[in-house]
């Protein structure tokens, strides 16, 4: 199981720190992802991070501003967000699998507005 938080209301040029708790799986062997989810559009990429920590990839809209880093000896993983926009509004959710549905109730809702 996968639950994400930390999100909030912030302004524009604002940041904050999401987290996520993983359970029932061995978190250690398995790359993390984020996903998001704007209101109206379909879910988005936008960072993942190998199972050891040592690579890590960006969406181009995220690329320089947001920083997925993680603690296996937690079951943590974490995304900070800097610089945020207000086209950085939705629900942000972490995942195994990129490509598996979005479960509600499991994500975080950001929302950068002034």
């Amino acid at each position: 199981q996968l639950q994400a938080s930390g999100g909030g209301l912030v302004q524009p040029g604002g940041s904050l720190r999401l987290s996520c708790a993983a359970s029932g799986f061995t978190f250690g062997r398995y790359d993390m992802n984020w996903i998001r989810q704007a209101p109206g559009k379909g879910p988005e990429w936008i960072s993942v991070i190998s199972s050891g920590g040592e690579d890590k990839y960006y969406a181009d809209s995220v690329k320089g501003r947001f920083t997925i880093s993680r603690d296996n000896a937690k079951n943590m993983l974490y995304l900070q967000m800097n610089s945020l926009k207000p086209v950085d509004t939705a629900v942000y959710y972490c995942a195994k699998d990129p490509d598996a549905p979005l479960l509600p109730g499991q994500g975080t809702q950001v929302t950068v507005s002034s």
